[in-house]
């Protein structure tokens, strides 16, 4: 996807100046660039529940379900009725790269985006991406304009090597945070798995996805080996508040062989309970990022991730997609004196063996966090 040529075609769809304000019927403007901040201390939950048959369980209660933030209990509120609340989706598709490859499979997306939402009250976005995100469609109620975004940028095939995938989920993110307060969050992201183009750094990638209430439902396809270039250059940073440099408050050892995640491990043990779960939980989700960010973003967030193999099975995955987003309980808890950085999180139903509990496994909290009825 040229970006030049994605830009016009946007501006063609979208026809606003950014100034113009928002209505629930009317385009909204992109950000200029990716704001990543959390105001709020109260932490949603969506969480599916299945039986050994992959069938859906609803008759659960939240006294059903037991949750700890970095191993502390939390108490937990269960919302009621979240089927039908409106629903914010933005569809981000990578068009260049390993994604032009791939392109022709999308097509099953486009007849299936009004499914996908469902007949809830509803925004549709679209991004595309390679080197860099481009807002394709603005927000819209019109799924069927949203379906023709999908269709112009399957047939704008020409794209750079690009695979700026975390910098396109920031985007996304900010482009929600915009959306009503009573709106649901959601991103249905199709993307290779390994970030090439990014140039947000991991640990800012790690808040970006963590610090929202937005689920991010994921189909992804292998990376060839020869277009991983990035990788190498990114280093985690340190989210979470522990000894800093070399444990001791020292710089570490320059000639050490070790890199950084492996030093952090080496520093947990000074850490106190809590703390050295959140750090671990964090050098695991900031490596998940490195290897395949489609499935470690929808692991985070609560989502589900697919793997994309062809039309059909893409078509099967946006059919499991659309019967699991009204169908979540939506949990709620507020931490008790939450430290900043990333925290992680552990959902289960202890009383009913058998039954799989998916949900997102963690979130960030930056030092001044606002209490907010949701983000």
């Amino acid at each position: 996807m040229k970006l030049c040529a994605a830009l016009a075609f946007a501006a063609v769809l979208a026809g606003t100046p950014a100034a113009r304000p928002q209505t629930a019927s009317q385009d909204q403007a992109p950000p200029a660039a990716p704001t990543i901040r959390s105001n709020s201390t109260l932490v949603l939950v969506p969480a599916l529940v299945r039986n050994k048959a992959g069938q859906l369980i609803f008759t659960l209660t939240a006294n059903d379900f037991t949750l700890t933030d970095d191993g502390v209990p939390q108490k937990l509120t269960l919302e009621q009725d979240t089927g039908g609340e409106p629903l914010a989706l933005v569809v981000v598709l990578e068009g260049g790269g390993a994604g032009a490859r791939e392109l022709e499979k999308y097509r099953a997306l486009a007849p299936m985006i009004e499914s996908v939402v469902g007949g809830v009250p509803h925004q549709l976005a679209v991004v595309g991406f390679d080197s860099a995100p481009v807002l394709v469609q603005n927000f819209t109620p019109d799924a069927a304009r949203a379906a023709h975004a999908v269709q112009e940028l399957i047939a704008d095939d020409s794209g750079d090597n690009g695979a700026a995938i975390l910098d396109s989920i920031g985007f996304a993110v900010d482009l929600l945070r915009k959306q009503p307060l009573e709106y649901r969050r959601a991103i249905l992201l199709i993307a290779e798995t390994q970030d090439r183009g990014s140039k947000l750094p991991l640990d800012e990638a790690l808040r970006a996805v963590s610090d929202t209430n937005t689920a991010i439902y994921s189909v992804g396809f292998s990376s060839g080996r020869d277009e991983l270039k990035h990788e190498s250059a990114k280093t985690l940073g340190d989210s979470t508040p522990g000894p800093p440099h070399g444990c001791m408050g020292k710089d570490p050892d320059p000639n050490a062989t070790q890199n950084k995640a492996v030093q952090a491990y080496d520093c947990l043990s000074l850490l106190v309970p809590p703390l050295r779960i959140a750090k671990a939980a964090a050098i695991a989700a900031t490596g998940g990022l490195r290897t395949n960010v489609p499935e470690t973003v929808a692991r985070l967030t609560g989502g589900e991730y697919f793997k994309l193999t062809d039309a059909k099975s893409l078509e099967r995955d946006l059919a499991t997609i659309s019967n699991h987003i009204p169908n979540r309980y939506v949990l709620s808890f507020q931490p008790q004196s939450p430290h900043a950085g990333f925290h992680a999180i552990s959902l289960r139903v202890p009383g009913y063996a058998g039954l799989e509990v998916s949900a997102r496994d963690g979130y960030w909290a930056d030092p001044e966090d606002s209490p907010s009825p949701r983000p």
